[in-house]
């Protein structure tokens, strides 16, 4: 491979700093220069490069920061200097008594502060030599943490490089902040969780813990984690006076620093500052408990020293916790828009951080079990970044004996269709397509590309063909005139017109493409051609039984049993006739013609020259079809290394067998 010229080698870097600038614009500064369309150009030309020459990788390129592979454990980091811990005061007396300390320990009538908002993350240490960065670790017991680069540098808010400002880039710099994650991801995060049918996350700092400590970077990379730098350890090169000084350093080097902090010149500076805090909680876009406030002056940090492993120098100041007890009347299950059913929790009113609370989320079952959560029972409230707060514990004291326990409903409370909870998962779904709850979903994925491919049929189309009550089904999308189409917003005649010339052509479609569009669990393009091409007919595959479904290659048992579920259910049915009565015809799958067409083979034992699968695949290839168990209309049993019973049941039926050698010859090889 030819050595980068001069020329690629100085626009790689320039498309580094370029790209890191952007990054310092946008997560620094909340200031961007460009559309994400245009950031992303200049990534995917620099990844291109750095591709097409592998000699100019580098540890801070921007392109390194989902890179890495996935670690089998984490290894251990001393920290030059101990990450403390913080005392807390809850009150404007404790406060007072801590300003009293800090002023007679210095003899001083009066002492600068630092205010800042304590968001509540991960701890952590970045530690940059010679502006890069080399390590990033949890705070640990204080002294050991764990280490954590590789996930750091996935952090967009955590620069690989420093940049330079006013000041200098230190020989050595130690920086502590906090790894959070902003409430609109951690909503996000949870949403997407619920609907996959995983455990949620019970606030934004234990999203954090769990994003940051996973063995695999690229699980880190996407959960759009944030940094705010609030102190420094060791730092070599550049000297520092005051904390204000060293925040504003932070950010002229490309790091963020805690947002809104203030310089408190008295105690009621202190007051007036966590009371416009506390005010603001809810508005802010990251979960705060109270306030730190620091002698601002790093040389009276040093003379004030620690204490019980907390510094003297600094306190939290604590908010009044947003938690609640209140009792449970009732608990219903909620059907998300993708089928996933939530337990949900009726409660008695109560006031939880100035907010009235009616109703709480459960989760799922585990949580349920887990926390043994009945109908009647008093219950601990905390809302902590989101609207509907979370059910902390049950208070097991206050239990009178008449408390019930919570059964998930085996049919859906909204239209009545089987509710399954498929082996191995958290979430219980129901299976019924024309349910009214998640109706829009499966509109937009019957018309999505890889499905029907309807064009023009986006979101908000599906919202009013919806709300308005035109549409009930997947399939009633073909019974709308141009007159209904019409009446609707943003919807003139010839949009109308294209819409229904799409939604006729999408009628003639394949069986692979109408079975991804009906939205089986577990069915995606692979699985619905396979499906496909071993039963020709959508009313073959819907008469199959789990036994003749796991005939088909790729297909186990656990596929079979949600295929069988989908097929069996009554609403389903009609559905579909609804939509082969509407003229959907998708066009039935003739298997390969070859020399083995028609003919039924079962494999057992284990072959030396190939897999099953593989073995499977050439019998398919030439027309033939491969079933699970032996009957009388097996042609032929291809016999391996070991094989069990169904050689037996061959000899007693009559059913021709082929040694490995007999059968290579048959498929041609």
């Amino acid at each position: 491979m030819a050595r980068a010229s001069r020329d690629v080698r100085q626009e790689v870097e320039r498309l580094r700093r370029e790209i890191e600038h952007h990054n310092y614009r946008y997560y620094v500064l909340d200031d961007p220069l460009v559309s994400d369309a245009e950031y992303d150009d200049l990534f995917r030309r620099l990844e291109r490069l750095e591709a097409e020459h592998p000699e100019l990788a580098s540890p801070d390129s921007p392109t390194r920061r989902v890179g890495a592979k996935p670690l089998e454990k984490f290894e251990t980091v001393r920290h030059r200097h101990p990450m403390l811990s913080l005392n807390n005061v809850t009150t404007r007396e404790e406060m007072a008594e801590f300003d009293a300390r800090i002023r007679k320990f210095l003899n001083l009538e009066r002492v600068e502060y630092v205010g800042e908002p304590k968001v509540d993350g991960v701890a952590v240490e970045l530690v940059y030599e010679d502006g890069v960065l080399v390590t990033g670790s949890t705070r640990g017991d204080g002294v050991v943490g764990e280490n954590v680069t590789p996930n750091i540098r996935t952090i967009r808010s955590v620069p690989l490089r420093l940049q330079h400002g006013p000041k200098p880039v230190p020989e050595l710099l130690e920086v502590r902040g906090e790894v959070y994650l902003p409430l609109d991801a951690f909503r996000r995060l949870n949403r997407e969780r619920e609907e996959a049918g995983q455990p949620v996350f019970a606030n934004p700092r234990n999203a954090a813990a769990g994003s940051l400590k996973q063995l695999d970077p690229r699980i880190t990379a996407s959960r759009a984690l944030a940094l705010a730098c609030h102190g420094v350890g060791e730092v070599r090169g550049v000297k520092l006076g005051r904390h204000g000084e060293a925040l504003e350093a932070f950010q002229a080097w490309g790091l963020r620093p805690v947002p809104q902090t203030r310089v408190l010149d008295s105690l009621d500076a202190a007051g007036t500052f966590f009371a416009e805090l506390e005010r603001e909680r809810d508005a802010l876009p990251y979960e705060i408990d109270g306030i730190v406030v620091k002698v601002n002056d790093l040389g009276l940090q040093r003379r004030l020293g620690e204490i019980s492993r907390a510094p003297r120098w600094a306190v939290a100041w604590k908010f009044k916790p947003r938690q609640a007890t209140t009792r449970i009347v009732n608990i219903l299950a909620s059907v998300g828009r993708t089928g996933v059913l939530t337990p949900v929790a009726e409660l008695e009113p109560v006031q939880v951080g100035g907010v009235t609370v009616r109703n709480a989320s459960l989760h799922n079952m585990d949580e349920v079990e887990r926390k043994d959560v009945r109908v009647g029972d008093t219950v601990l409230l905390e809302r902590a970044g989101d609207v509907i707060p979370y059910v902390v514990k049950v208070v097991t004291e206050r239990r009178t004996g008449r408390e019930k326990r919570f059964h998930m409903p085996a049919a859906c409370p909204v239209c009545g269709a089987k509710v399954v909870r498929a082996e191995g998962e958290v979430a219980y779904r129901c299976i019924g397509l024309a349910c009214p709850a998640q109706l829009k979903q499966q509109l937009r994925f019957f018309g999505a590309r890889g499905a029907l491919d309807v064009e023009g049929l986006g979101e908000k189309l599906v919202d009013q063909l919806v709300d308005r009550g035109l549409v009930r089904d997947v399939a009633d999308l073909y019974r709308l005139d141009a007159d209904t189409l019409v009446a609707l917003e943003r919807m003139g005649k010839k949009s109308a017109a294209n819409l229904r010339a799409q939604l006729e052509r999408s009628k003639q479609t394949t069986l692979p493409h109408l079975l991804v569009a009906l939205g089986i669990r577990q069915v995606g393009e692979a699985t619905a051609k396979a499906l496909a091409e071993h039963f020709g007919t959508l009313e073959r595959l819907m008469d199959a039984t789990e036994e003749e479904l796991q005939e088909v290659r790729d297909v186990g048992p656990e596929v079979a049993a949600s295929i069988r579920r989908f097929f069996v259910e009554k609403q389903n049915r009609k559905v579909i006739k609804k939509l082969l009565d509407a003229g959907v015809r998708p066009a039935a799958i003739t298997r390969p013609k070859g020399p083995l067409a028609g003919k039924k083979f079962v494999l057992t034992g284990t072959l030396e020259s190939m897999t099953r699968p593989e073995a499977q695949r050439r019998i398919e290839a030439r027309g033939g079809r491969v079933q699970a168990s032996v009957s009388k209309e097996t042609d032929y049993v291809v016999v391996g290394a070991d094989a069990g019973s169904k050689l037996a049941k061959a000899q007693a039926l009559g059913v021709r067998t082929l040694e490995e050698k007999a059968f290579l010859k048959l498929v041609g090889e």
